[in-house]
């Protein structure tokens, strides 16, 4: 069978993630850290466990190779939403640095557990130069979205770019707005989740009239979240397979709209593991290799 890394939406053949008894590690690291992190709560570490439990059924539950970031206790809570630590490609692994100063130590972590797992590195983002996985998502094979955001600046998205220019991939620039500014978790994946190769959920508000029409040239049916769906974390939908996709739950109409597309839709509780920390299913894993 063949693989590929550039696919937000083919099935899911192997993801890493960093579970949250790993992540979290105990009650006094939560009450050291969510504040500082701008949880909008302190998790419940019981609940939190429980949820991830569920989580992770999911993904086993679709025969998902899954494989584990270790604890590293110099790492924040936040290093449980692994996607922005680096980005998968099919010519190695890029190694991000962080906009957020908190997890300044998460890429480093990782390019460790890459190399001691034979996966390939292509190259790391250098300071001043920042980059989150967040910011990035797969298009189609050659074309790659990515945010200009708080978290990802023009320098980092340089670098992405000379990193994948020689292999033909386009890099499409996506400047978003201030929202609610630099403290607030706000990546071009907060309103964006391909789901198949023509059908994507988004977030439209929020979105730049230029890329939202980028998307429709490409064949891009768009799934609308409704407003008040947007903080409950609609927007943010993993697909495991085409149209085969998981989501939080409490986002009904979202829900609906993508099973009305012809969807199958898995939803999980994530009021502890996502919505308090600001990353949903998507910001918990970080995908490998999907199936051609």
């Amino acid at each position: 069978m063949k693989h590929t890394c550039h696919s937000e939406y083919l099935a899911l053949a192997s993801v890493y993630i960093k579970t949250v008894t790993e992540a979290f590690i105990n009650e006094d690291k939560l009450k050291t850290e969510w504040k500082e992190l701008n949880y909008l709560s302190k998790p419940d570490l019981l609940a939190s466990k429980i949820e991830y439990i569920a989580f992770e059924k999911i993904l086993k539950s679709q025969e998902v190779d899954i494989k584990y970031f270790p604890k590293d206790k110099q790492l924040s809570l936040d290093s449980v939403y692994c996607r922005d630590a680096s980005i998968a490609t099919d010519y190695g692994m890029i190694i991000c640095t962080m906009g957020k100063e908190g997890r300044i130590l998460e890429p480093e972590a990782q390019r460790k557990t890459f190399l001691n797992n034979d996966i390939a590195i292509l190259g790391t983002i250098q300071a001043p130069g920042t980059l989150e996985g967040g910011d990035v998502a797969w298009l189609n094979e050659k074309t790659l979205a990515v945010g200009h955001t708080y978290r990802t600046n023009l320098e980092g998205i340089r670098q992405l770019k000379a990193l994948l220019a020689p292999n033909g991939v386009e890099v499409i620039v996506v400047d978003l707005p201030h929202y609610r500014g630099v403290e607030d978790v706000f990546h071009l994946m907060s309103i964006l989740s391909p789901v198949d190769k023509d059908l994507a959920v988004v977030y439209s508000p929020l979105m730049p009239i230029r890329f939202r029409n980028q998307l429709l040239d490409l064949g891009y049916k768009l799934i609308e979240v409704p407003e008040d769906e947007f903080e409950s974390m609609g927007c943010n939908v993993l697909a495991v397979g085409p149209r085969k996709c998981v989501m939080v739950e409490g986002n009904p109409q979202t829900k609906a709209a993508l099973e009305k597309a012809g969807c199958a839709v898995i939803t999980y509780n994530g009021q502890e593991i996502s919505v308090k920390g600001g990353g949903g299913p998507t910001c918990l894993t970080r995908p490998l290799q999907r199936l051609k």
